[in-house]
Order: C-alpha cells, then structure tokens, then sequence
C-alpha cells in the first residue's frame, strides 16, 4: 500500500557539465551560476526540490565548480556589512540560499554521462528512492511537477520520469518514450525508452526532460549499463532496461507536464526565460514589459 512505501527525503542534482554553449562566459564560472534574473539558475532547481519536500540535496560537481558550494554557505562578511547598512531586504536574501536546505557535494571525477554523475550518488542515496533535478530545466513552482511526481512513485512504486509533448522534428533532441495509457490522466506506463532518435524512427512525440523519482534499483542496473550514445554511460538507458523489466525495479510511469518551463540549457531560450520571468515579477514587470513594448514597437 501507499503508506508502506519510504517517504522520498533526497534530491540528486548533477552540475558537473563544462558547459561549452556559453563560452567564454563559462570559462571561469559555473553555467549554473549563470543569473536568471537576479539568482543563478541553480537556485531555482533547489528551490523546486525543496517545495517538494525534499530537503536532503547531493549536487554531483566537477572541477572547477567551487562557486556552486560557497553560493549555499554562509558569507558572514557579507552578511555583516548588510547588516550595518541595516538592509535587511538584501541581508535576507543573501541568506536565504544558505538556509535552503542541507546541502551535500560529490565530485563526479571523469565526464562519463548523465547515468555515471547519477552513479555517483549512490553511497549518499543508499537503498531508498529519490528525486534527480537536472539544472538546465527550470519549471515554474506554480506548475508543482516535482511534488506530483513523487506523489506517483508513493502510489506506484518503480521510477517516474517527466515527458513533455515536443514536435516530431525536434524528438531527436531528447530521450524519446514508448508509452501505454494509465486510468489516470495525464499518467502513462513507460515501455521503453531511446536516446536521441531518428524522428523517422521515434517511438513517440513524448520527450524526456530533467525529472525524475528513481528506484534505488536503478544503481544496480546503471553498474552494469556500458556506455551508449556519445561514449557516456546513459540513464535513458538504464531506464529502458527498468521499464522491459519492471521486475528489476518495479514499474517506469511517466507524467506528462504540459506547464511552464524554462530551457536554460541553450542561448536562445536562456534570454527567453530571463524575459519571461523578469516579465512576471512584481517588482520588475510593470516597467520592464513597458520598455519591452517600446523596443519592440520602436526598434524592431
């Protein structure tokens, strides 16, 4: 039954990446430090985890990401100078990424795949069931994704992905699943799962994007998966052989999210999501989107 199952607690985030799109910007700084409006990108991804109750966080770094773990500690200089400035709007948001969550780090080592940085939360995770937030995909905290998801994998057990409906042209740029309807809307049973298809080739216009509830048996599975796609270790794959045997496992569901996300993994749809977003703030929007008009109207 529902209650019987282990409460999910943790929440892996990978953050090894070089990230190569946004060089030179890149070079020295952490792609997920990159700002989104006023906070990294980073940030969001543990604010959703933390909304859905998961405020255990292991983020997989690599070299060179320092930046991603003094952003989540203390700054008491900092903090001392706001406070005899008595800004205390500036001091509490200075502090509110270190009172997140309880924040823990783990080098990934050799760039082997999304499945290998996975992997490498195993000793933290142990044999429990957990969440993994990929920072390139922020979803908007009115669209609560994250919470819905867990809430599948406590009904059901197994492993829960995100899929989103994406054209048939672009099914190439993701993971691409087989699915079976459920009797519950907006939840299908996963059958099988390919990295990156041909469209010609595609099982469906369902893409994987970066949620996921894993099973802890999906540690086991990625021990033995060779490396697939690009020379790298792939979850996809791992997920494929969970879904062709649910016994390995348990079950492969995925949610279908049809909400608000924002691609910060490309140049492109990274302006886009500052300008959504900046758009939407109340202390930004009124005279931010009437310059926008102004701009569009004079300029373009």
């Amino acid at each position: 039954m529902t209650h019987s199952r282990p409460r999910i607690s943790k929440a892996v985030i990978p953050a090894a990446g070089l990230g190569t799109r946004f060089l030179p910007a890149t070079k020295a700084t952490p792609k997920e430090m990159l700002p989104v409006v006023d906070k990294p990108a980073i940030q969001y991804v543990v604010e959703e985890a933390v909304l859905a109750g998961l405020s255990d966080v292991l983020m997989i770094t690599g070299r060179n990401k320092r930046p991603l773990e003094d952003h989540f500690d203390r700054n008491y200089e900092l903090e001392e100078a706001l406070r005899r400035k008595g800004d205390e709007s500036r001091l509490a948001r200075v502090q509110e990424s270190s009172d997140l969550a309880t924040m823990h780090y783990v080098r990934q080592g050799d760039p082997r795949g999304l499945g290998h940085a996975v992997l490498c939360a195993a000793p933290h995770v142990g044999n429990e069931p957990f969440a993994v937030l990929l920072g390139d995909d922020l979803i908007d905290i009115r669209d609560p994704l994250l919470s819905h998801m867990v809430a599948i994998q406590r009904k059901h057990g197994g492993s829960v992905i995100a899929l989103m409906e994406v054209e048939r042209a672009q099914i190439g740029m993701y993971g691409c699943a087989a699915v079976k309807p459920t009797d519950a809307e907006g939840v299908v049973q996963v059958t099988g799962l390919v990295e990156k298809p041909d469209p010609s080739e595609a099982p469906s216009n369902y893409a994987v994007i970066g949620r996921y509830v894993l099973d802890p048996a999906v540690f086991d599975v990625l021990r033995e998966t060779p490396p697939g796609r690009g020379g790298e270790i792939q979850l996809t794959d791992a997920l494929q052989a969970l879904a062709a045997e649910p016994g390995l496992g348990g079950p492969v569901h995925g949610v279908i999210f049809k909400g608000r996300r924002y691609d910060t993994g490309d140049r492109g749809d990274y302006l886009r999501a500052i300008v959504r977003l900046a758009c939407e703030r109340e202390d930004l929007g009124p005279d931010f989107r009437a310059w926008l008009r102004r701009y569009v109207t004079e300029e373009m």
